[in-house]
């Protein structure tokens, strides 16, 4: 009896043991990633590099400060020099959650840092180096290892508006490279420098800041359209609102 006791007492701890340890989630671990509102994010590591698969959704700089919005959300801020905002896409919060935040450049260069720490906005050089990557390494739609034909790898499977061009974002082609990085690219849109500025193309592309300047009022993006299978680089203007994904310094 005493020896059926002991041993039930051993199963009991282990038992016990293994709950204890077995519940904890890698949420909690070291390698968490949390922007100052306290959203959580999860990476992808491509070649050498760690990115941010979802865009980035914070209201706050990294010590805390407040990023401020205009109100309305379709506000001109032409006139402004540096205008350092952000916005939900039509002032919509509802839709951070799945696509993020929309920027100004000067806002994600700010010295504050929009990025979680240890994290960054990447530069036109480290989305160069990026492309070479899934270029070398084979994601190209049709497997080639010349040309820019990534797009397809990049984005999301869900979301983007139909194309019948082959091997472009919206074409539902090519299964097993929609998304074969896991980058999961989402059709987040844009705010306009119109005036009065406009909220459009969500569901047609996506265009992420990098960090690097082209002149003193444009800078370098990346960007993905639903009909095209490229990803492309373009200046365009510091007052866009555009999405962020930041890189692991």
């Amino acid at each position: 009896m005493k020896i059926l006791l002991k041993l039930f007492a051993l199963a009991f701890l282990a038992s016990a043991l293994t709950l204890t340890t077995g519940c904890k989630k890698d949420d909690d671990g070291p390698d968490r990633i949390t922007d100052a509102d306290g959203n959580v994010y999860n990476s992808v590591t491509l070649g050498t590099q760690v990115w941010l698969k979802e865009n980035l959704k914070t209201t706050k700089y990294r010590n805390g400060t407040n990023i401020e919005t205009t109100n309305p959300p379709t506000l001109d801020i032409s006139g402004e020099s540096s205008p350092k905002y952000q916005w939900a896409y039509e002032g919509n919060e509802n839709l951070v959650a799945t696509y993020g935040r929309l920027y100004t450049w000067y806002a994600v260069t700010d010295s504050n840092h929009v990025c979680p720490k240890g994290w960054h906005v990447p530069s036109d050089v480290e989305w160069t180096i990026l492309e070479n990557y899934l270029i070398d390494n084979g994601y190209n739609y049709d497997n080639t290892t010349t040309d820019n034909k990534i797009a397809k790898a990049l984005a999301s499977d869900v979301g983007w508006n139909f194309s019948s061009n082959t091997g472009a974002v919206g074409n539902p082609d090519y299964p097993g490279k929609r998304n074969a990085t896991s980058f999961t690219a989402l059709p987040a849109g844009r705010r306009g420098i119109e005036n009065p500025p406009v909220f459009g193309y969500m569901g047609s592309d996506t265009r992420w800041w990098t960090s690097s300047q082209s002149s003193p009022e444009n800078a370098w993006t990346r960007h993905i359209a639903y009909g095209d299978s490229s990803l492309i680089r373009a200046s365009r203007s510091k007052l866009y609102g555009l999405p962020v994904r930041c890189i692991k310094d």
